[in-house]
């Protein structure tokens, strides 16, 4: 009898493992068992509403843009791949509906890709073409990832090239997301060459870097691009690239780091090392990024890091209001040498520099 409710209860608990999506049964402990209101599905959907419920952004300004901005491509974006992984055909109809005017009356919004911040842009038609298979969307996000390497420097560089830590994932996510669409890997080798050259001139020794070569200042969401880029580059990145090493030890240098300046309730600061500057969202949702992406793939350790990045995950979301707007968002940043206008830039809500790493954790933490 005793023997017979010991099988009773085993069956009982296959099933119930059984029963649960396949993802979920892989997640490390960090990223299950989330609080209520906490869930990654939970949030992705409000912050991915939000941004189908609100007009193009000018980077926060009043008034329409004249184009399509960077912090719009990076949401859109964390849109898209959060609809993929949740298998939401609803949401994902409705983001790509949103593209399709910048084919008709709305095309003059497409930027024009002389610079990284527009060039980014590919990001999205990428992502839908990976999604849909449909030419449109591939050709236009190829000739963007192509013009940004037309002449290049002799160096084998993009000519945009200007290091500035933004660039890090701006440049990145425009060539992996032509590779991932295309399988070209003249994509991925430009992405890791330009990659392994900001590493060598702004990786600090500690790990972090400056904003510029003649800014020595940690920003937070400027070291956030790095970290988010750095992530998604090595995501795709062969194993057996020649410099996939480089770029890993760069990785890992800067993860070590961020754990010793991570507050208590997960939170990251404006300037990282300066505990008297605020608590940012838009860096701590870049750095919780990559520190998912790391775990997912057994970069780093699952219980040191698998922890930070959990910490990082449920104090971000306090910040989220019920709309899925992002409080304490670092307003858009210049370069410049002078601490206090790093220590005095605006914190916003509802920028999209914000809600676009939400996203990106969210989709992550489901994948």
């Amino acid at each position: 009898m005793k023997r017979r409710r010991m099988w009773s209860m085993l069956v009982v608990l296959i099933a119930l493992g059984l029963a649960l999506p396949a993802h979920a049964q892989k997640q490390p402990k960090k990223f299950r068992n989330w609080p209520i209101g906490a869930s990654p599905a939970e949030i992705g959907k409000r912050v991915a509403d939000r941004l189908l419920a609100t007009p193009y952004s000018n980077y926060g300004n009043p008034g329409p843009p004249s184009q399509i901005t960077y912090p719009e491509v990076a949401t859109w974006y964390g849109a898209l791949t959060f609809a993929q992984v949740r298998q939401d055909t609803d949401l994902q109809s409705r983001l790509i509906r949103r593209f399709q005017p910048l084919f008709g009356d709305e095309a003059k919004l497409i930027p024009n890709p002389v610079h990284v911040d527009n060039t980014v842009f590919a990001a999205v038609p990428l992502e839908i073409y990976i999604q849909t298979k449909e030419q449109k969307y591939l050709d236009l996000g190829k000739t963007f990832a192509d013009k940004q390497w037309e002449n290049p420097t002799t160096e084998g560089l993009t000519p945009q090239t200007r290091y500035w830590i933004d660039d890090m994932y701006m440049v990145t996510m425009a060539q992996v997301q032509a590779y991932r669409a295309t399988g070209d890997t003249k994509y991925l080798d430009r992405a890791a060459l330009e990659m392994s050259s900001y590493l060598d001139k702004l990786q600090q020794p500690d790990g972090l870097f400056y904003h510029a070569p003649d800014v020595p200042f940690f920003w937070g969401r400027g070291d956030g691009w790095v970290a988010a880029g750095m992530a998604e580059l090595l995501s795709s990145l062969p194993k057996n690239h020649p410099r996939r090493a480089r770029i890993m030890d760069g990785y890992l240098k800067m993860m070590k780091a961020l754990l010793r300046y991570q507050d208590n309730d997960g939170m990251w600061h404006q300037l990282i090392d300066h505990p008297d500057s605020y608590p940012e969202t838009s860096c701590t949702g870049m750095f919780t990024f990559a520190m998912i992406t790391g775990v997912k793939n057994g970069w780093l350790d699952s219980k040191t890091y698998g922890a930070a990045a959990r910490k990082g995950w449920l104090g971000l979301i306090t910040y989220l209001e019920p709309n899925g707007d992002l409080r304490d968002v670092c307003e858009g940043t210049g370069k410049k040498n002078n601490l206090q206008y790093y220590l005095e830039r605006k914190r916003l809500t509802g920028d999209l520099h914000g809600q676009a790493p939400v996203l990106w954790c969210a989709t992550a933490l489901l994948r």
